[in-house]
């Protein structure tokens, strides 16, 4: 898949030209694509999407395997280790590292590893992605989240139904739907005005992966509790659909989005230059993107250099 996705988007990116007013975007970015239709779309970038939903069901295989690691009852671990709290660091630690992983893996800097349907909306807000791309990002989250819960539920068995483990679904915790709706508010909206913060440094921006996975495990500890930690409405739809478990979706599916969209609003006004803002995670300059940047020489208007080989 990853040579079909860079032949792809090596046709899809053709280097733009340089002139007195900047440089020129090619046919293909994000800035020109605006001809193309749903099919040709589809056509186009189909590995991407394909490359998203692979990516959110490893993250649900990663934290069911953490879940059910630390938390079952059978589990020699969740013996040693009695502390709650620890045992939350340790599984927050296991799905940061994960997203890390994904995050700068070659498929994750294809896609640009958003992995969330509410932070690919948040590249919408932001005209950093088309909506035909962006429908076939979240579409390929909510399929590949669902085959991750389903084959975490083949390799692991019944354990994932014990109330410990539940095919870790997000529900409401000790201060209610307010409460759970509150703190995923917050957390998206750190999140996300951390990657924007961090990628006005260009010291920084190839970090900002990794301290994404940091805040997953400080989020993870911390939110658990009130909310089961989501941040993401196609991971709480995965586990909710295979567990048949409801209690307030609606919750995930509304704090998140608007919580990442508000970050964006917050950047919006004190960036003298909106179009400069970057919600990139990896900046790689070798491998094409569908999310051109400023960040980095090599991730200018026509993202990477489309000749180097990946």
């Amino acid at each position: 898949m990853s040579a079909v996705t860079a032949n792809q988007l090596k046709e899809s990116f053709p280097p733009g030209k340089s002139g007195a007013g900047g440089v020129e975007p090619g046919p293909g970015t994000v800035a020109t694509a605006k001809s193309l239709t749903l099919s040709e779309t589809l056509r186009r970038d189909w590995p991407l999407f394909l490359i998203e939903g692979f990516l959110l069901g490893c993250f649900m295989v990663s934290a069911t395997a953490a879940t059910v690691l630390m938390d079952a009852p059978n589990s020699p671990v969740a013996h040693i280790v009695s502390s709650p709290i620890l045992r939350r660091v340790v599984i927050g630690a296991a799905m940061g590292g994960t997203a890390v992983i994904l995050i700068y893996c070659p498929w994750g800097k294809r896609s640009g590893a958003h992995f969330n349907p509410a932070f690919t909306l948040s590249f919408l807000w932001l005209g950093k992605i088309k909506a035909y791309d962006a429908l076939g990002y979240v579409i390929g989250q909510f399929v590949g989240g669902t085959l991750g819960v389903l084959y975490s539920a083949l390799v692991f068995g019944s354990v994932v139904q014990d109330p410990s483990v539940r095919y870790v679904v997000t529900v409401p915790g000790i201060w209610g739907i307010w409460g759970a709706w509150g703190g995923e508010f917050v957390i998206s909206f750190i999140l996300v005005a951390t990657v924007l913060l961090l990628n006005k440094f260009p010291k920084l921006v190839k970090l900002t992966g990794v301290f994404i996975g940091i805040l997953i495990m400080v989020f993870v500890t911390i939110e658990v509790p009130l909310s089961g930690f989501s941040m993401n409405p196609a991971r709480t739809f995965s586990s909710a659909i295979v567990a048949d478990i409801w209690t307030g979706w609606w919750i995930y599916y509304t704090a998140p989005v608007l919580g990442m969209l508000a970050a964006v609003e917050v950047h919006r006004l004190f960036e003298p230059d909106p179009s400069r803002l970057c919600l990139r995670l990896n900046h790689s300059t070798t491998i094409p993107t569908l999310h051109p940047c400023h960040c980095l020489p090599g991730t200018s208007v026509d993202g990477p250099d489309f000749d180097s080989t990946t």
